[in-house]
């Protein structure tokens, strides 16, 4: 009996313990198994989260990269145009001043050259009248005459 009753004390301690253990000790285990339980959902559901905005805000940069992109290249190509522009207009004036320049240039020779005749005309006509009244006041053989021109021809 000794055995039957100290087996009957056992099972009665035991089932105490096991009252005890779910009552006491079994539901802050339990809650806390939950709470890592749910901390690991939470985080898990934080990192698919945070995956998903990491792969928008890639997507997002790629998009505003390519704008970027698009719209320096829009800037170098106006640039270009606006250069080419006024490499043109630089041109078209350049030729423009070389034009005047040079019909101002043909126009001051011409009168020069038209200048210059005129007095040339002028001292002939000078030189004539003075060879003329120099051979009227001398009447030299045709010699002395061919002399005379000379030497005038000499002095100009």
């Amino acid at each position: 009996m000794n055995l039957n009753a100290s087996m009957f004390g056992q099972a009665i301690s035991f089932v105490i313990f096991v009252w005890l253990c779910m009552k006491y000790v079994w539901p802050p285990l339990v809650k806390l198994l939950d709470e890592r339980r749910a901390e690991i959902a939470q985080g898990l559901e934080q990192t698919e989260k945070a995956a998903q905005e990491l792969e928008l805000a890639k997507a997002n940069g790629e998009a505003l990269l390519t704008e970027a992109r698009s719209k320096a290249q829009a800037i170098i190509n106006q640039g270009k145009q606006r250069q080419e522009q006024m490499v043109a207009e630089a041109v078209d004036l350049a030729n423009q001043e070389k034009a005047r320049i040079v019909a101002e240039g043909k126009a001051e020779v011409e009168s020069e050259r038209s200048k210059v005749r005129q007095e040339l005309k002028d001292e002939m006509a000078d030189l004539v009248i003075e060879s003329a009244s120099k051979l009227i006041n001398r009447n030299l053989d045709s010699s002395a005459n061919r002399d005379l021109v000379n030497r005038f021809i000499n002095e100009m």
